[in-house]
C-alpha cells in the first residue's frame, strides 16, 4: 500500500512538472474533470462558486442541447475530490410536457444561500428564469422560484454585488435580435428592475452573455460575446445605472461564451477563445480556450492556454478567485464532460497582445482547428 501511495504521487508530481514546462502553461496547479462518468451524454455551460463548505459547481445535461431532457446537475468539492453530478432542476412543466433547462449560474451570497439561478424554455428566444436557493453549500436546495416580470436574471456569467448594496445581474436577450441589459435587486431576488438594454453603439453590434468587471468608485465594464468577431466592451461610471454605447476591443471572439473576474489586487482575468473564425464568418471553432489578463480592462497580456487541441469545442467557460487568491476555471470540454483548472496567478508569466493577435512563443505552434461547431 505504501509503495502505491508512493507512486502515485510521484505520477502526479511527474504530470504537474510536465504541465508546466509545457509552453503557456506556467501557473497551473490542478487540471482535472469534476466528473469521469455521467448518466447524460452531452454537458455544457458550467458554473462555479465558492462556498462555507467548499466548492460547488453546476452544469446541463443530457441527450444534447434544447432536448427536453436536459437538467441542470450540481457536482461539490468534499474533501479534495468532486461528487457525483445530481441533478438538481428540471424543466418538468405537467405530466405530459417538459422542456429543457439552461445556462445555471451560482452566486453564493456573503453569509447567506448558494443562489442557482437557471432558465427554462424551448429555445433561448423563449425561456425564462428560475431560482433555486441552498442553506447547505448545494447539498438541499429549495422549491424552484420563477423569477417576476419576465425576468431572466444572470443570463450565463456570475452576478457581483456592489457597494450600494445591489446585486447586479448581466444578462441578455436573443428573441428579437442580441441585446444586452442588466437585472438589480437589492435584497437577493426578492424584488428586480431591469437597466437597458445597451446602445448597440456605431457598428450595430450584436451582443449577448456580457461579464463585469470592477475598477473602484462606481467605474464598471463589460467584456461581451458578439456576432462581430471581436469581444464587445461597454463602460459605466455610476455603478451600472447608465453606460456608454457597445464597441468592439481588438480581441476576437468566434461567437462563443467567454467569462471575466476582478482580482482582489485589481487586476482582470478574462477566459475566452483568441481565435478568428474562417474568412468573414461571425462563428468557428471553439478551440484554443485562452486567459488573459490586464491593469485597465483594455490592454491585455496574454497568460495561458487551458485547452487548444484542434478537435473543437472547448468552451462557455466560469472563472473565481477563491479566498486563497487562486483562479478556479471551469468550461466544457468536447461537450462531454467538464473540465476544473487551478491556477497559481502570481506564477504566470505575461506577454504583450498586438493587434489582437496571440503572441508567438518558442516551441509552441497553434494547431489549426477542425470540427466547426454548430451548437449555441
Amino acid at each position: 500500500m505504501r509503495n502505491s501511495v508512493l507512486l502515485a504521487g510521484l505520477l502526479l508530481l511527474s504530470s504537474y512538472s510536465i504541465a508546466q514546462d509545457k509552453p503557456w502553461r506556467k501557473g497551473i496547479i490542478t487540471d482535472e474533470f469534476i466528473y469521469d462518468k455521467a448518466n447524460f451524454p452531452s454537458v455544457h455551460s458550467a458554473t462555479i462558486a465558492e462556498t462555507p463548505t467548499g466548492l460547488v459547481s453546476a452544469f446541463f445535461g443530457g441527450t444534447r442541447e434544447r432536448n427536453p431532457d436536459v437538467e441542470i446537475y450540481v457536482s461539490r468539492m468534499v474533501n479534495g475530490k468532486w461528487t457525483a453530478p445530481v441533478s438538481v432542476a428540471d424543466g418538468v412543466q405537467s405530466a405530459d410536457k417538459r422542456l429543457p433547462t439552461w445556462n445555471p449560474v451560482l452566486y453564493q451570497i456573503p453569509g447567506g444561500d448558494l443562489m442557482l439561478f437557471y432558465k427554462i424554455g424551448p429555445k433561448p428566444s423563449e425561456w425564462w428564469g428560475m431560482l433555486k436557493r441552498s442553506k447547505d453549500g448545494g447539498k438541499t436546495w429549495s422549491a424552484a422560484e420563477k423569477l417576476p416580470n419576465n425576468q431572466i436574471g444572470p443570463v450565463k456569467n456570475k452576478p457581483i454585488l456592489l457597494s450600494n448594496g445591489n446585486l447586479f445581474a448581466p444578462s441578455s436577450t436573443e428573441g428579437n435580435g442580441w441585446h444586452i441589459h442588466f437585472e438589480v435587486t437589492p435584497d437577493f431576488g426578492k424584488t428586480w428592475r431591469k437597466i437597458g438594454p445597451l446602445d448597440q453603439g456605431k457598428d450595430t453590434i450584436d451582443a449577448i452573455q456580457p461579464s463585469i468587471l470592477t475598477h473602484g468608485d462606481g467605474k464598471l465594464q463589460i467584456l461581451a460575446r458578439s456576432r462581430s468577431r471581436a469581444l464587445a466592451t461597454a463602460w459605466s461610471y455610476d455603478n451600472g445605472e447608465t453606460w456608454t454605447p457597445l464597441e468592439k476591443t481588438n480581441l476576437p471572439n468566434n461567437n462563443s461564451g467567454t467569462d471575466a473576474v476582478t482580482m482582489k489586487n485589481g487586476k482582470h482575468v478574462l477566459v475566452y477563445n483568441h481565435v478568428l473564425p474562417p474568412g468573414n464568418l461571425a462563428k468557428g471553432p471553439r478551440t484554443p480556450l485562452n486567459v488573459s489578463l490586464s491593469k485597465d480592462g483594455i490592454h491585455w497580456k496574454a497568460a495561458l492556454i487551458l485547452e487548444d487541441s484542434p478537435i473543437s469545442q472547448y468552451s462557455y467557460p466560469s472563472v473565481i478567485q477563491t479566498s486563497d487568491g487562486l483562479l478556479h476555471f471551469v468550461y466544457t470540454w468536447r461537450r462531454e464532460k467538464i473540465k476544473h483548472v487551478v491556477v497559481d496567478p502570481s506564477k504566470l508569466k505575461l506577454k504583450k497582445i498586438k493587434n489582437g493577435e496571440w503572441p508567438k512563443l518558442k516551441g509552441y505552434t497553434a494547431p489549426k482547428p477542425e470540427n466547426v461547431p454548430a451548437e449555441e
